[in-house]
């Protein structure tokens, strides 16, 4: 069959989003309304911001800031992660990043699900936050053995997504029923039950070793539980939640306000208690109860720094997080707050800056003034000259990714404090890339990859050599 004949991932990625989206916000009221919120705080931030409109339309990206969402799973196998691969790839998304949340006290390690080509991302970037539980961090082996009996009865995919994956795997794509009938089924992947797989008394001893692995081992599927809109200004959205009838959590993860935002910045309101059923002795229909899994999450996106700038984030947020512990309940979010703010004031505040001392990635143009000069043949000299001469323009390079901590943060404020764990560190990427079934991305090589592309181009365009930023 001719690939004209196939619908373009790109597309199908959108389908997808888009009924996800409406799923979701048929599930959770309030994530309308979040949307209505963000909606009103990014138009009036554009009329506010001409510069910033202007770098948004020059860079491309304007377009893509109504539909762009991230979601968030957490898978109960490995076998579950191979598939989900298989699954998101059909819609033109591969595993990006490797992150370890055993750090911070929540018992899985993730990868993100996202386009990575420039072009992918400008149509639609949705992304979808994985992880898998880490069984082996359960230390009651009774209930560790538990969950994986559990576990392994259950199957999260329906067959006929199981046999459209194959088929777009064996054709190298999708026709336009495949591709709808494809994003039917995925979506019950993520659909939320409210009838739990096991008994009120094992969800509640898997729920005292972790909140979390309740929500992963005693249901059918792994529903999402959240579908975060993208902000362009999220002091704005934390402090507009409570107007309308949203209680946000404490504080903003991440770096603090700032001129020039850095990677990023992300809030939420409090986990939805919802009514479930469990099963009973005889296994049918048993007492009702409840859980909390879902909840309403919004970010800011800034530039994506390089690997020196990522190491003096790293190292100053760990200083304010050693500093300041937040109180179940946030009563000294401002202690906080202010500790941050005055912590990264040593990180350069300034596009300039960041870009010669090579602490973030950007994208390169060349400026109307420097073609003229090089129809002349007056342009030569770095990347740096021709930007200071003008001859080159420099847009900061979206952070499409996330951080671990921000995660565990979100995680935990809807978990419940007193769901806080203290495991050692155990990063195992290599197990994980082996339930995966490929390697993951370095979202690092992917930025420096974008950049030193734009300057190619851009060289080019002058009538210059290659250069490397």
């Amino acid at each position: 069959m001719s690939a004209d004949a196939f619908v373009h991932p790109d597309e199908i990625r959108s389908m997808f989003s888009s009924a996800m989206s409406d799923m979701y916000r048929a599930e959770v009221p309030q994530y309308g309304t979040l949307l209505e919120l963000v909606a009103d705080v990014n138009q009036e931030s554009l009329a506010a911001n001409t510069e910033l409109r202007e770098g948004l339309e020059r860079s491309d990206e304007l377009g893509r800031l109504d539909v762009e969402r991230h979601g968030a799973i957490r898978l109960g196998k490995p076998e579950e992660l191979f598939t989900m691969r298989r699954l998101f790839a059909v819609m033109g998304m591969a595993p990006v990043g490797y992150y370890d949340l055993s750090v911070a006290g929540v018992p899985v390690h993730s990868t993100a699900f996202r386009p990575i080509d420039e072009d992918a991302l400008r149509r639609n970037p949705f992304r979808v936050f994985t992880s898998l539980l880490r069984l082996e961090l359960i230390e009651d082996e009774s209930l560790r053995a538990a969950a994986e009996g559990i576990l392994a009865k259950r199957d999260i995919f329906t067959a006929d997504a199981i046999k459209l994956i194959d088929l777009a795997e064996k054709n190298g794509g999708l026709t336009r029923p495949e591709a709808e009938q494809f994003v039917t089924e995925a979506l019950e992947t993520f659909r939320w039950h409210s009838d739990a797989t096991v008994s009120l008394e094992t969800y509640q001893k898997m729920h005292d070793a972790h909140r979390l692995i309740a929500d992963v081992v005693c249901f059918k599927g792994p529903h999402i539980n959240h579908l975060t809109p993208r902000t362009l200004d999220i002091d704005a959205v934390q402090k507009g939640m409570p107007k309308r009838g949203i209680s946000p959590k404490a504080v903003v993860e991440g770096p603090p306000t700032r001129n020039c935002p850095i990677l990023l910045r992300q809030t939420s309101f409090k986990a939805l208690e919802e009514q479930v059923r469990f099963v009973g002795d005889s296994g049918d229909k048993g007492a009702s109860g409840t859980h909390t899994a879902r909840f309403g999450e919004i970010e800011q996106r800034g530039i994506a720094l390089t690997q020196k700038g990522r190491a003096l984030y790293d190292t100053l947020l760990a200083n304010v997080r050693h500093a300041v512990q937040i109180n179940a309940g946030g009563s000294n979010a401002r202690d906080y707050e202010t500790e941050l703010s005055e912590r990264f004031a040593a990180f350069p505040d300034d596009y300039a800056t960041l870009r010669t001392e090579d602490l973030a990635f950007f994208k390169y143009s060349p400026t109307k003034v420097g073609l003229d000069a090089a129809k002349n043949g007056e342009v030569s000299g770095t990347v740096n000259a021709l930007v200071e001469q003008g001859y080159l323009r420099c847009d900061p390079i979206i952070y499409e990714d996330f951080l671990p901590v921000s995660a565990a943060g979100i995680f935990q404020s809807n978990l419940g404090d007193e769901a806080q764990k203290n495991y050692q560190e155990q990063s195992n990427q290599d197990v994980f890339e082996a339930a995966l079934g490929t390697s993951v991305n370095d979202e690092l090589a992917l930025y420096a990859q974008t950049q030193q592309a734009s300057i190619d181009d851009a060289f080019t365009a002058l009538g210059l050599r290659k250069s490397v930023a």
